[in-house]
């Protein structure tokens, strides 16, 4: 069994706790603010490869926090068969589409969505459900985040202008995305094929996942409501623009 070098372990630690971070602070869906540390040792494919099962252990830990009472169940009910559906659609998807055109699509439409939301002064306002906008939102989530990781934007897109608590929001996107990283965990591993030396490396990296949801829970519990709705929002402008660098990347523009 190989041992892996010791500055891809460090990186790869260092992601793995950003991730467990994002997911004790705000919930779920920010997998892709740590995943360019990854980038700097590993191509994406491995990198999808490493995160699969680590993402279910940290949804165990984040849901130690994020317990029933935290979850909207009427925005579950919706979003999560939807979710499935996104799911088997990313698959199939994944050899045959250009994650290039996903990725910038979904930037540009994240981008218009915080802008319009800081123009108009960045209040926590309660709108009222959609159900035409959960299917769409969980559809997409499932499609973005087999593809790339990068679900949150869409079921946030849905969840924040419901103006939810803010242990509800970060509760029902936790035990939302725990839902679909248990849906694409056996996908990707078929997609991968880890070998021997990146088991060990996740293993390696089992520690740092405890430790980062507990960093982020003790964040989240400094916030009041309309800052952690104004970090989540900004967190959005990151993820999307990582998503358009990516996808313009991808068309070899940038």
């Amino acid at each position: 069994m190989g041992f892996p070098d010791p500055s891809l372990l460090l990186v790869a630690a260092f992601g793995v706790f950003i991730i467990a971070f994002m997911k004790g602070a705000f919930g779920g869906g920010l997998a892709i603010i740590g995943i360019p540390v990854l980038s700097v040792v590993m191509d994406p494919i491995t990198a999808g490869a490493l995160l699969a099962p680590l993402f279910i252990l940290m949804d165990v830990a984040a849901l130690y926090y994020w317990r029933p009472k935290t979850w909207s169940r009427i925005d579950l009910l919706l979003l999560l068969p939807s979710l499935a559906c996104g799911t088997a659609i990313g698959f199939l998807l994944m050899k045959i589409i250009d994650r290039s055109a996903i990725a910038v699509l979904i930037a540009l439409i994240t981008l218009a969505f915080t802008a319009l939301w800081f123009r108009g002064g960045g209040k926590v306002v309660q709108q009222p459900r959609s159900k035409i906008k959960a299917v769409l939102a969980g559809t997409a989530s499932g499609i973005t985040s087999m593809m790339a990781h990068s679900g949150g934007p869409p079921v946030a897109m849905y969840l924040l202008p419901l103006g939810l608590p803010k242990a509800v929001y970060a509760g029902t996107t936790s035990s939302f995305f725990a839902a679909g990283n248990l849906m694409k965990a056996v996908p990707w591993l078929m997609l991968a094929q880890p070998t021997s030396e990146l088991w060990t490396l996740m293993a390696l990296c089992l520690p740092f996942i405890p430790l980062g949801v507990w960093a982020g829970f003790q964040l989240h519990e400094r916030l009041d409501q309309k800052q952690l709705y104004r970090v989540c929002y900004g967190l959005l402008i990151v993820t999307s623009l990582k998503l358009l660098w990516d996808g313009l990347r991808g068309y070899g523009v940038i």
